[in-house]
């Protein structure tokens, strides 16, 4: 295992160090065709309305051919799926997005390919086939002599047994494939399937200008007993990015404890802290802060530091395979107003999930968190897709954006504004800043430092509760001389004393 991480070169491009970003699945984005499905063109439409938002990066869910809905079991990782669009299409999305200083990250599914993909069709044609070792099989001897392990399959994978038949074949083998029947996992410890996947790294980076990857499940490249091996090849994926395109970015899908999260920093810039949305969830909703946040977060800064020191936090408050978060806060504005402050002044490199910044609502099964974007009333809305009808965000339960983004008091409004503020401070835009703690231990708020690594820091207070409140500073936070900005109207600060209104934050320094 190599001792030393990649280091943040001086390139060009330096995504996730500042700013934030938006997740977008494409199928429920914008429809600039008419057909009832998103594409890239939608999305290109949209890229103002991103850009007002405050918006750095964009994160695309898989873009290219595949057999299903979601798209993540690939059939040819160098095409664009006919539904999305075409690879001019996508190119143009990239130039769009660059002249407005938005950086676009894709997401690369490398742990498993689809069944119908070239490699696994040549792959199942028997034990002889040049493309046999590109995944793991088992003979009849093997079957017959091994009781199978089922241990690291997920809850929900569906399918209790890894080991899958391929239907119709000669030859009664069986195949690995973790989530589902459809999705056999590559074999790494085969060199020629690394260079396929590193020369297909260079392709999006190089040929099709990609600022960086969001790498879909990280941690399963091998087996829990085999993950020293999973942080060796994120460290040599790292390297072959790295030379591809200096300060290029990736973030990991990881999810697991703080210290085994930590290797994979070796190779990767970004991990997603999944904890720290289950964190901010329940914190916001009893409006205490009942799980010491601060002191959690705390602990998983030193615990990557002690890996790579410029780790960079991925935050989020929920994502494509969690429920959404308007949900899980039963749609109160004034708690989704409160999970948004803590999302955007906590220290690291925050994701928006597209529809959060209107409050879009979503429970499981997954199309139901990926429910179609409302941009306007449905007899208005021509971009609104409708491959699925909306559940839980319809017009109904959901002001859509239209009617949002002239009003100030909005959900979408109260975003727009805390992240311009976000993006025009040097420390709450540092995504490498990281947390202090403070003196203050008022029930109802919360209270952290952000210093960045040049000693500028400032000290947020937020108050969870539904009144306000008179938050005393504590000696530690006598460097604390001025009120640099509040998220709403009517605070105070005077004699050591901020007078904080109910779901509310402010920022002194």
């Amino acid at each position: 295992m190599p001792s030393q991480p990649i280091q943040l070169t001086n390139g060009s491009l330096k995504t996730g160090l500042t700013g934030v970003h938006y997740e977008i699945f494409v199928r429920s984005f914008a429809d600039s065709n008419g057909d009832g499905i998103g594409d890239l063109n939608g999305v290109t439409a949209n890229l103002d309305y991103l850009q007002d938002l405050g918006i750095s990066a964009i994160w695309l869910m898989p873009i290219s051919p595949s057999p299903t809905y979601h798209k993540y079991d690939v059939t040819d990782y160098y095409g664009i799926d006919p539904e999305y669009g075409t690879l001019d299409d996508f190119r143009r999305l990239i130039a769009e997005a660059h002249r407005r200083g938005i950086d676009v990250i894709i997401d690369l599914v490398l742990h498993h390919t689809s069944t119908k993909h070239p490699w696994f069709v040549e792959a199942s044609k028997g034990p002889d086939n040049p493309y046999r070792n590109y995944y793991h099989w088992l003979t009849p001897d093997e079957i017959r002599r091994r009781k199978l392990n089922t241990r690291d399959i997920t809850a929900d994978s569906g399918e209790r047994n890894p080991w899958h038949a391929v239907p119709g074949a000669r030859y009664s083998e069986k195949y690995y494939g973790m989530f589902w029947s459809g999705m056999p996992d590559l074999n790494f410890d085969y060199p020629p399937v690394r260079e396929e996947l590193f020369t297909l790294a260079r392709y999006w980076l190089n040929d099709m200008g990609v600022d960086g990857f969001r790498l879909d499940a990280a941690r399963h490249l091998y087996r829990e007993f085999d993950e020293p091996k999973n942080h060796q090849f994120w460290y040599e994926f790292g390297q072959v990015v790295e030379a591809a395109k200096p300060g290029a970015y990736t973030v990991g899908e990881v999810w697991t404890r703080p210290e085994r999260i930590a290797p994979y920093f070796r190779g990767l810039r970004a991990n997603f802290n999944f904890d720290l949305a289950e964190t901010i969830e329940s914190v916001v909703r009893r409006e205490y802060d009942c799980d010491d946040l601060v002191e959690f977060v705390t602990y998983v800064q030193g615990a990557f530091a002690e890996v790579n020191p410029q780790f960079i936090d991925g935050i989020i408050l929920s994502n494509h395979d969690q429920n959404r978060i308007g949900s899980m806060l039963k749609g109160n504005q004034k708690h989704l107003t409160t999970a948004a402050n803590l999302l955007l002044t906590l220290p690291g490199n925050p994701y928006l999930y597209y529809g959060e910044e209107i409050g879009m609502l979503g429970m499981k099964p997954d199309e139901s968190i990926r429910e179609p974007f409302l941009w306007a009333n449905r007899a208005q809305d021509k971009q609104r897709t409708a491959w699925r009808r909306g559940r839980y965000s319809t017009s109904q339960t959901i002001r859509p954006l239209s009617e949002q983004r002239d009003d100030p008091n909005s959900l979408f409004s109260h975003y727009r504004r805390v992240i311009h503020f976000r993006n025009s401070h040097p420390v709450l835009n540092d995504n490498l800043s990281r947390i202090g703690e403070t003196g203050i231990r008022q029930r109802g708020t919360l209270a952290f430092t952000r210093q960045s690594a040049d000693g500028q820091r400032v000290l947020v207070v937020h108050n969870l509760s539904r009144k306000a409140i008179d938050v005393v500073l504590s000696p530690n936070e006598g460097w604390c001389k001025q009120l640099v900005w509040s998220s709403v109207n009517g605070t105070l600060f005077q004699g050591g004393v901020v007078a904080i209104p109910a779901y509310s934050f402010v920022v002194l320094a």
